[in-house]
C-alpha cells in the first residue's frame, strides 16, 4: 500500500511516535535522538541520556500545539516529520547553523515555518513516504496560516545510511517549489517555500 494518511503528533499518538522510533529503546539514531538535537544546546544534547530526550519530547507533545506530523499507511505509522514555527527549534535558528534564518527577526516570527527532520521507518523505506510527509507539511503550515516554510535537506554527492538523511533530499524539496536562498555548506542548500 502505497498511499499515506498523516495527522498531528498528539498526547493520544504518542505512542505511535514510539513505535516508529524503534519502540523507544534507543535503536538507531532517531531512538537517541528523540528530535532534540534542535530542540537543546549542544551541550545540553550531549549531556542528556536517551530516557531524559524522550521524556523531553514526550513534554513538548503534551503542551501542544502539534511539533509535527505522523504518517500512516491504514493504521500502521510508518514516518514522522517535524515541522512547526522556526521558534520552536531554537537550535536551528542558532547564529552560525547552517539552518539559520537570513533576517534574525524571522527566529520568532511565528508565521515562518520550518521542516526540520524526517524519519522513516525501517521496512517502510523508498516507497515515497518522505515526499508524501512533505506534501502533507506544506498543506499544514499553510493552513495555519504559515507565510514562509523553510528546510535545510541534503543534497547528496555519495551515498549516505539513511539516518544521515533525516533533514530530506534537497531534490524533494525542489520538486514542490522551495528555491535556494543560502548555501552554507556545499551539500546543505537552505531552501524557502513562499506559501502565500
Amino acid at each position: 500500500m502505497h498511499d499515506l494518511l498523516a495527522s498531528p503528533l498528539t498526547r493520544a499518538r504518542w505512542n505511535d511516535l514510539v513505535e516508529i522510533f524503534g519502540g523507544g529503546d534507543g535503536r538507531g539514531e532517531c531512538g537517541r535522538c528523540w528530535c532534540q538535537w534542535w530542540r537543546m544546546t549542544r551541550p545540553d544534547f550531549a549531556a542528556a541520556d536517551q530516557p531524559t530526550k524522550k521524556a523531553a519530547m514526550e513534554a513538548r507533545v503534551a503542551i501542544g500545539p502539534a511539533p509535527g506530523l505522523l504518517g500512516y499507511c491504514g493504521t500502521t505509522p510508518v514516518g514522522w516529520v517535524q515541522v512547526g514555527p522556526r521558534a520552536d527549534v531554537a537550535e536551528w535558528n542558532a547564529a552560525g547553523r547552517l539552518t539559520a534564518p537570513l533576517d534574525a527577526a524571522e527566529r520568532a516570527d511565528p508565521t515562518i515555518w520550518g521542516v526540520t527532520c524526517f524519519v522513516i521507518r525501517a521496512g517502510h523505506r523508498r516507497r515515497g513516504h518522505a515526499g508524501r510527509l512533505l506534501d502533507a507539511a506544506i498543506q499544514h503550515a499553510r493552513a495555519a496560516g504559515a507565510v514562509a516554510l523553510d528546510a535545510c535537506p541534503v543534497e547528496p554527492t555519495r551515498p549516505r545510511p539513511a539516518s544521515a538523511l533525516y533533514h530530506g533530499l534537497a531534490s524533494q524539496f525542489a520538486a514542490r517549489g522551495f528555491v535556494e536562498i543560502a548555501r552554507r555548506r556545499p551539500d546543505r542548500p537552505l531552501m524557502r517555500l513562499m506559501l502565500r
